[in-house]
This record gives structure tokens, C-alpha cells and sequence, in this order.
């Protein structure tokens, strides 16, 4: 019997999760991540594109397979586009567009400027509508150091998440191949939200 899948809030009580994310894909020759918890060792998340163009669509699943966020890169039919943007929405939206008819409204949208290392992150109600700035967020990245942060930017900024590469346990302690990452999820943040941002970072740089 397929268990239920996890719950995906926008805030959390925790204090500060340890994750290990590791960009690879369980799948042989599939693309997208595999996350574990740092405490147990045991997997989190499971990101796939399942035949899909990863830097356009992926899915971002619990450890049981459940798709928790649906990661879609905004179509754009400008001839000069001087921005690129995402969306994401809670569960798989193709699964609810086949059986409800209807795309769902985003849980969020990315928004970067062209040439840009960062970008804004806007947040959206059931209805659709923009939430109050302070559920906005902010993600900056470094392409050759290899860290993320986000920021929620109201009433101050507060950071939230942040990813950089991971070392190893080893003594002198030694950085790990450049495809695992040590995330850190703040009190007051949702790791799978903030792990969707992580994506959205990594398919825009």
C-alpha cells in the first residue's frame, strides 16, 4: 500500500536540518537529485525528470515517490527575453491537469533578470494572488564557489537556507566531489520549499 505523502507547508518549527544533496539521480541515466538527512542517513527527497528536459521540468518527490512540487519552467514567446522565470506548484500538475482538465495556480514564482546571480522569489495564494512581501524570498548563488542562500526579504532580511559545497569526514577535512552539497534549512523554513528554490538555482546559473 503506497504511503501518503509527506506534507508540504510553507513554515517549520524544526530547528536547523542538515542536509546532504547529492546531484545525481537513483535512476540510470536519469537526471536529478537524490537528499539525505544528515542525522540517520536516510533519503528525504528524490528529484527526476522522468524523460523530461531537467532544466525545464522536474519533480520533486518524498522518499516513497509521492510528488510533493511540480518545478516548470515558464513558457516565453517574446523574441528578446531579458528575463527567465519558474514556477512551482504543490503535487504533480500534469496528474491534476488530466484529471481535473485545468492548470493549477503556482505555489511560487522565480524571477531572474538576465546576467543576473540572483533572483526574486514570489509567493502566491490558493486564489492566485500575490501573498504580502513578507512571504517574498530572495536566492543569490555563486557559480564558481558553489553556495546558495535564500533570503525571506520582509520585514528584514532573514536568511533562511543556505548551500555550499560539502567536506568530507575525513581529517584534514577535504571537499567532496562538486556535485554533493551541504544544505542548511533554518527554523521558520520548509525544506522541501527550499529545496525546490535549490533546483530552480541550479537550472538557472
Amino acid at each position: 500500500m503506497e504511503s501518503s505523502p509527506e506534507p508540504c507547508t510553507l513554515f517549520s518549527s524544526a530547528p536547523v536540518q542538515y542536509l546532504t544533496v547529492w546531484r545525481k539521480s537513483l535512476l540510470f541515466n536519469g537526471h536529478g537529485y537524490t537528499v539525505y538527512d544528515d542525522a540517520d542517513g536516510s533519503i528525504v527527497f528524490r528529484v527526476e525528470d522522468y524523460a523530461h528536459d531537467w532544466r525545464r521540468h522536474a519533480l520533486l518527490m518524498d522518499r516513497h515517490g509521492n510528488v510533493l512540487l511540480t518545478v516548470r519552467r515558464c513558457r516565453c514567446n517574446q523574441i528578446l527575453n531579458l528575463w527567465e522565470s519558474w514556477k512551482a506548484y504543490k503535487g504533480d500538475e500534469d496528474a491534476q491537469m488530466i484529471t481535473k482538465g485545468e492548470r493549477r495556480r503556482p505555489l511560487f514564482k522565480a524571477t531572474k533578470d538576465l546576467g543576473s546571480s540572483s533572483c526574486t522569489i514570489s509567493m502566491f495564494t490558493e486564489q492566485g494572488s500575490p501573498r504580502s512581501s513578507s512571504l517574498g524570498y530572495q536566492m543569490s548563488w555563486s557559480r564558481t564557489k558553489e553556495w546558495f542562500t535564500i533570503y525571506q526579504v520582509a520585514p528584514i532580511n532573514t536568511l533562511v537556507a543556505e548551500a555550499s559545497r560539502k567536506y568530507g569526514s575525513s581529517t584534514p577535512k577535504k571537499l567532496l566531489d562538486k556535485d554533493v552539497l551541504a544544505l542548511r534549512v533554518f527554523p521558520g523554513m520548509d525544506r522541501a520549499l527550499a529545496m525546490a528554490m535549490i533546483m530552480i538555482t541550479n537550472s538557472m546559473r
